[in-house]
């Protein structure tokens, strides 16, 4: 019987998951500016060439990586509910708080992530996938305060509102960590989703 390779090639999904990961380290730390094809294979141990085998160029692994990170938040929102039990309003509460703490609460998130908005004025897909994520991200919210109670005419306009609320938190949160704690974060929002879902209705 002959010995197994020494060296087998990663399979095709393992390998593109390397390579957006790679990107996204690139990304965070060298910004859009330093986000080439020659430094994503450094970053990844890979030849160029191996780059392109797998995307059509920097702008298709950028894209690729946008995606990736945005579904990296969304399963831990996703994970924050599941874990909150039945309760309506704690469902709410996970969802908003789950911001405040790893993996989203991450200066290395926050690095990639500024690297991806920089990207929404230049180019169209960058910008289609940020309005589509935090659509998404709005549905979610105003499905959650629905069934707290919230009337529909109320809640489009509070579903901005709470989102504009966890962006600011999450980016003061992750640029200056010593200034307040997730802790406080998360009960700055409670109050303000204490003040929408407790009026109005």
């Amino acid at each position: 019987m002959s010995n197994p390779p020494a060296f087998r090639r990663s399979e095709p999904d393992a390998r593109r998951a390397d390579l957006i990961a790679a990107t996204a380290r690139v990304l965070a730390r060298e910004g859009t500016g330093g986000a080439s094809v020659r430094a994503i294979a450094v970053e990844a141990g890979v030849s160029p060439g191996l780059v392109g085998h797998y995307f059509a160029g920097i702008d298709a692994l950028v894209a690729a990586t946008y995606a990736h990170v945005e579904h990296t938040v969304s399963e831990a929102l996703d994970a924050a509910v599941a874990t909150a039990g039945p309760d309506p309003r704690a469902r709410l509460d996970a969802f908003v708080t789950a911001s405040f703490s790893p993996p989203i609460a991450s200066g290395e998130l926050l690095a990639t992530w500024t690297a991806f908005w920089s990207l929404v004025r230049s180019r169209d897909d960058i910008a289609r996938q940020h309005d589509e994520q935090y659509a998404a991200f709005r549905a979610r919210l105003e499905s959650l305060l629905a069934e707290c109670g919230l009337p529909a005419p109320r809640l489009r306009h509070a579903a901005i509102a709470i989102t504009a609320l966890v962006d600011g938190l999450w980016l003061e949160l992750c640029l200056s960590p010593q200034a307040f704690s997730a802790d406080e974060a998360g009960t700055i929002a409670r109050s303000v989703l204490d003040a929408l879902t407790s009026s109005g209705r």
